[in-house]
């Protein structure tokens, strides 16, 4: 009974410590190099047939924790991104706000931004997340729309 509960508890506790490292690797880190992250980016695109997005942002930034609870509270859309986008998260803070990178894509009026590129890395869209803003949340039909939009 004992060796039940304390492998019950290990796996709980692997299972928490797995989903937050998950959670600490979609953080918006000023140390990352987007242009590498981009680089990498499209090799994974290329190979899964899929679009990219640029979620543009910083962890100062409360709208952009909630579009990142929001995705991961919608299942749907969850699946939908990861089955057909390559997301890359691309810090703009005081700390490291990517000038360099960010200057080759258009300018940014808010946070978080979303830039659609193509598999190759090229300019699609770019995307206020102003639109699909609802309440103090964000409407999943809007953002649904969004996404299917560009992997048409």
């Amino acid at each position: 009974m004992k060796q039940r509960l304390v492998l019950t508890l290990v796996t709980v506790l692997a299972a928490f410590c797995f989903a937050q490292a998950i959670h600490a690797a979609e953080k918006f880190d000023p140390k990352r190099d987007p242009a590498k992250d981009l680089a990498a980016a499209v090799t994974q695109a290329r190979q899964e047939h899929k679009k990219i997005i640029l979620d543009v942002g910083g962890e100062w930034c409360i709208w952009c924790h909630r579009l990142d609870d929001f995705i991961a509270g919608e299942q749907t859309l969850h699946k939908y991104m990861g089955e057909h986008y390559v997301v890359v998260k691309v810090n703009f803070s005081e700390e490291n706000p990517n000038k360099a990178f960010l200057s080759g894509f258009p300018k940014i009026d808010g946070y978080p931004h979303l830039f659609v590129l193509d598999q190759d890395g090229k300019l699609l869209h770019s995307q206020s997340t102003g639109d699909f803003e609802s309440g103090k949340g964000y409407s999943a039909p809007a953002f649904e729309t969004f996404l299917h939009k560009w992997t048409a």
